[in-house]
């Protein structure tokens, strides 16, 4: 048995994970898919001091408090910020880092720095109502959709669990920690289907932090894989139990 944590991406819930956790319990693993601070059960928390910071927090206690070891770290989309932040906290527990379709940052840097596009939401934000909340994404005509959501359905389900991201979450930076990090295996997952423009990805290099061959798995669907292919989101993240 494996334990997987299933940590969502800006302005989701961890509702956005209901198709994929049943699907890895019936493999017999354990699964963890909590809301952030600010989104679903916790939307009521959010304001303007709920940063990157905060987020890290909530997954690192919840590892400590379950006393979790041997985890599979899933981080999607603005995610790949707070599990990178968690693996430096607390290496000696995470098995491996998943980076699904995801920011992957260098020490230091913050979700305005991994993708520059993010700095236009920001001014967005600073610009209109109370300065510290930016908006979810506008849904686009297909491929694009709501998060590479398209079906009419599932982009309403959607809607249903989105919430304003605090600025702070894009500007606060990441620490990445020592060696024991560096040593946790990664692997990316990238979904190929409707980029929006102006969201561009980093390449990611040959060579793993720790020396092994990059691991790079790809899902010929829209950003939110976890909602449009969770079945074949979830035999990926089988491979790593």
């Amino acid at each position: 048995m494996s334990t997987y944590l299933l940590v969502h991406g800006a302005w989701h819930s961890g509702e956005c994970w209901k198709r994929v956790v049943p699907l890895l319990e019936a493999a017999g693993h354990r699964v963890f898919a909590p809301s952030l601070t600010g989104y679903g059960d916790r939307a009521h928390l959010l304001g303007p001091e709920v940063g990157l910071d905060t987020h890290v927090a909530d997954v690192v206690r919840l590892i400590t408090d379950e006393d979790l070891t041997e985890v599979v770290l899933v981080g999607h989309s603005y995610a790949g910020l707070v599990i990178s932040s968690v693996a430096g906290q607390v290496p000696g527990r995470i098995a491996e880092l998943v980076y699904l379709d995801a920011m992957v940052p260098e020490d230091g840097e913050s979700a305005a720095d991994v993708m520059p596009v993010t700095r236009q939401l920001i001014e967005l934000a600073a610009g209109s109502g109370d300065g510290w909340r930016v908006p979810p994404m506008p849904e686009l005509p297909p491929p694009a959709g709501l998060f590479g959501v398209t079906d009419p359905e599932d982009v309403a389900w959607l809607r249903s669990m989105l919430s304003d991201q605090p600025v702070r979450c894009l500007t606060e930076p990441v620490r990445l920690g020592g060696p024991a990090a560096r040593a946790i295996p990664r692997t990316h997952i990238h979904c190929t289907v409707g980029k929006p423009e102006g969201v561009v990805r980093r390449p990611v290099p040959e060579v793993q932090p720790n020396g092994r061959p990059a691991q790079v798995w790809q899902l010929p669907t829209g950003h939110d894989c976890m909602i449009t292919m969770p079945a074949e989101l979830t035999d990926l993240l089988l491979k790593l139990a």
